[in-house]
């Protein structure tokens, strides 16, 4: 049966409820350009979303060599068939008149059309001059979470074999490397441990710092399925908003901002002081229960209660849940990730797991999220700044297989020193060090922190700045090349999602114009800079996107996630297929760590860990006589309070963060009009009392200020904790008056106008949660209300403030049907 349903209105869709222990039911969700039929539709092609990390499977409909709507891929382990909002109406954005067509370069302060030589010739030239002059330390690349595998890897190939520079790093740097580092910190390695899976099999979910139905909206579905089915899990929500994943909460904390490894801590405590461990499981697979028993001793409900404004009587409720599990499943995002302590109360979340054994059985995991689509191929691929595989920079032996892998000396491959992490890169540009930055598919103009300085940063003289986008984004704006990319649906390659399950995305169209992959930009750069291996060959020696997949299974082999039982002829079949995948696993692995701790034995390990208050490294010598054996690695931190406190001056807390409609800095949702009409413009959320206090309501143009800057925005009066602000960091400037040319915005707009520059000492991933701010009065709003959805975190508090309901109309339906072979969507083919 199929139904159309407005998925403006409804971001998740109906219900298809089912049981503890079963299979997820099958729903085919799809959307088509206004007069298109399925029967019209010339082609299918088989693909996955590029918006959110879910890695939900579809299939682009093509019509007269246009992209003209998606459908969700019944057969797949992910989705079942569903699809977000973003993936049900982001793919319009492929055909937007803005798009970039031809290469553009800098002339007399402005930017010119040209042809991809010219471009390509005035990178090469600069890259060989300041080589020549300053070393590879003077080049840096800054690439996104959006690329493919293939592209990652020869990007990370190139930079650092090619170029031989240490300044190699992702956005990721923003929304993933706590996932990353806290995985380290606790397995020695990266890679989750747990599967969506573990959906199914749960009792208790607990969501630390993460809106799954905004961020993960298809999770999202299989766990609200979940609750509408028999034996039904308890959810325990951590989160200061009044999220969907709130309302639904058995449990939900609303901490001060700051304080998660107060209340982590607290958590510990009281599981241990209850005696809900599992004492067999400690002694067999972790070390350093003593020494976290020892840190917890006195972080009692009562003690945490007062660092973070929670019921202590909530906290004990919460301990209990977490405590009487069956089978735990914890998901963490950036809630936890973006703060001054991020990658300490990530590993107290871990610690939960390993202290009551809910690893590795289905139902009990631990998926320390990420934010964007490919976030985990860029820690896989090294460009994150680590070295391919998951090899660790401090082992000789690993740097040595590297360098065979490579064909290359060892000493070619940087390895002095850590990697050098985003933040730290621009600091390098601000101060003359970095000459040449090139920037891949992200817009830090407006996605890092402190933006008037990163806008200085980017406008220096002295640095040489390359973009690869789709459009000119803010970041574009300002540099000095700027090339022309494909996106998905116009090139071939792979991607892996949170819970690693690898997906084949295929070419469905052209790009637009002169536009080309990444892959075939960064091969044309190696070629033109004609890298060469130690005997004299091509350093990179792939042409395209299979048999740079190709190369990186050869890179893979043997390392935790070992891709080599992979190829594009199984990809492309009904399901993605998780790592590793090799003839130990050819069917692939659901779930790491079912027979204990794998790769964190000195000789393997990805790292030998750092100290989670201050960030200094542990040296070889400690790793080895804390953890001979390699065993999961119990780590406890003390509480330190957030950097910055309210004062007169600054009395809220700032926080930022996502909404269902819209991705990163809105450059392909934006430009879909369901979803733009969803959320068309910045809002700050503030709670109840504040409003009130403040002599604010719903609609009132305010000014949010903070120590580094401005912004403007409408209020929006929700449930969310007292004390706090919450403004949503996707908005920037493309789209308003004067917006197309830098600092050419009247008032500001940004969230990032006015968080700080500083980062957790052991993950480096930016503070956007935990800044002060004011809020003052500009205007009120005659009866105009803010342009917050009502269907998310952001619905009104108050029922009578005359908010109209957040809907799609017409445009905004989408077709559902629970036919496993979607009747009339599926074009013939199941």
């Amino acid at each position: 049966m199929s139904t159309l349903v407005d998925r403006i209105a409804q971001p998740w869709g109906g219900r298809t409820p089912y049981g503890r222990h079963g299979a997820w039911p099958a729903r085919v969700d799809a959307h088509l350009a206004g007069g298109v039929r399925p029967e019209a539709v010339d082609q299918w092609v088989r693909t996955a979303s590029i918006l959110h990390s879910d890695g939900d499977a579809m299939d682009i409909a093509v019509r007269h060599g246009r992209v003209v709507g998606v459908r969700g891929l019944v057969t797949d382990r992910v989705n079942r068939g569903r699809l977000g909002p973003k993936d049900l109406f982001a793919w319009q954005a492929n055909a937007s008149s803005d798009r970039l067509t031809k290469p553009l370069v800098r002339e007399d302060g402005r930017l010119v059309e040209c042809d991809w030589d010219t471009a390509m010739n005035r990178i090469v030239s600069h890259s060989r001059s300041l080589l020549g002059e300053r070393g590879p330390g003077s080049i840096g690349f800054y690439t996104s979470g959006q690329l493919f595998l293939e592209e990652y890897y020869t990007l990370a190939v190139l930079a650092r074999a090619g170029i031989g520079t240490n300044h190699l790093d992702g956005n990721t740097r923003l929304c993933t490397s706590t996932a990353a580092e806290a995985l380290k910190e606790t397995f020695g390695c990266d890679g989750q441990p747990g599967s969506y899976d573990d959906i199914d099999h749960a009792d208790v979910i607990a969501f630390f710092g993460h809106n799954m139905a905004e961020t993960q909206p298809v999770q999202w579905m299989r766990v609200l399925d979940r609750l509408d089915g028999d034996d039904p899990p308890r959810l325990l929500c951590v989160d200061p908003r009044p999220t969907p994943v709130a309302r639904r909460a058995t449990v939900h904390l609303a901490p001060r901002g700051g304080t998660n490894v107060a209340l982590f801590n607290a958590l510990l405590h009281e599981i241990v002081r209850a005696g809900h461990i599992d004492v067999d499981y400690i002694e067999a697979h972790t070390v350093g229960f003593d020494e976290l028993a020892k840190a917890v001793e006195e972080c009692t409900s009562r003690w945490a209660a007062d660092i973070c404004d929670v019921p202590a009587a909530r906290i004990g409720e919460a301990a209990e849940l977490l405590g009487t599990a069956e089978a735990l499943l914890s998901t963490v995002l950036q809630g936890v990730y973006q703060s001054h302590q991020a990658t300490a109360a990530a590993v107290q979340i871990n610690n939960i797991h390993l202290v009551r054994g809910m690893l590795g059985r289905p139902g009990a995991g631990v998926l320390q999220m990420n934010g964007q689509p490919t976030a985990q191929n860029t820690r896989e691929c090294g460009a994150n700044g680590d070295l391919p595989g998951f090899r660790n920079w401090e082992n000789d032996e690993h740097v040595a297989d590297l360098a065979r892998v490579w064909n290359v000396e060892p000493a070619t491959i940087p390895h002095y020193a850590p990697p050098t992490h985003a933040m730290q890169m621009f600091r390098y540009a601000e101060q003359g060090f970095i000459r040449m930055l090139w920037i891949s598919a992200t817009n830090p103009a407006v996605s890092l922190p402190e933006l008037s300085r990163v806008r200085s940063v980017l406008s220096r003289d002295g640095l040489f700045t390359v973009v690869q986008d789709l459009f000119l984004t803010e970041t574009a704006q300002l540099a000095d090349v700027v090339l022309p990319a494909a996106t998905w649906g116009e090139k071939k390659g792979t991607f892996t999602n949170a819970d690693r399950t690898v997906h084949l995305s295929d070419k469905a169209v052209e790009p637009p114009g002169e536009a080309r992959p990444d892959l075939n930009i960064f091969l044309d750069y190696a070629a033109r800079m004609n890298f060469r291996d130690k005997d004299g060959g091509p350093l990179i020696d792939w042409t395209d996107a299979e048999s740079a997949f190709e190369a990186w299974k050869r890179c893979s082999a043997g390392r935790p996630c070992d891709y080599t039982g992979l190829t594009y002829e199984r990809l492309s079949r009904g399901s993605g297929i998780q790592w590793p995948c090799n003839e130990q696993a050819p069917d692939g692995t659901a779930r790491l760590y079912t027979g204990g701790i794998t790769w964190a034995r000195p000789d393997e390990c990805e790292t030998y860990g750092k100290d989670l208050v201050t960030g200094a490294s542990v040296s070889v010598v400690e790793y080895r006589s804390l953890n001979p054996e390699g065993k999961a690695m119990l780590k406890g931190a003390e509480f330190l309070p957030p950097h910055e406190a309210p004062s007169s001056t600054y009395p809220f807390q700032l926080t930022s963060g996502r909404t269902v409609y819209h991705f990163h800095t809105r450059t392909k949702t934006g430009r879909a009009p369901q979803l733009n009409t969803a959320a068309p413009d910045v809002w700050v959320e503030i709670a109840v009392s504040d409003a009130d206090a403040h002599g604010l309501g719903e609609g009132d143009l305010v000014e949010v200020t903070s120590p580094r800057g401005s912004l403007r925005a409408r209020v929006r009066v929700t449930d969310i904790r007292p004390g706090l602000l919450f403004v949503p960091f996707h908005y920037g400037y493309w789209d308003t008056p004067g917006g197309h040319e830098p600092g050419g915005a009247t008032h500001g707009r940004a969230a990032n106008e006015t968080t700080v520059t500083d980062w957790d000492p052991a993950s480096k991933q930016p503070v956007f949660k935990t800044c002060v701010a004011a809020i003052d009065l500009v205007e009120k709003s005659l009866g105009q209300p803010s342009a917050a959805p009502t269907t998310t975190a952001s619905a009104p508090a108050r029922v009578e403030s005359g908010v109209p309901a957040t809907e799609g109309g017409a445009a905004g339906h989408a077709e559902e049907t629970t036919d496993p072979y979607g009747n009339d969507t599926s074009g013939g083919r199941p």
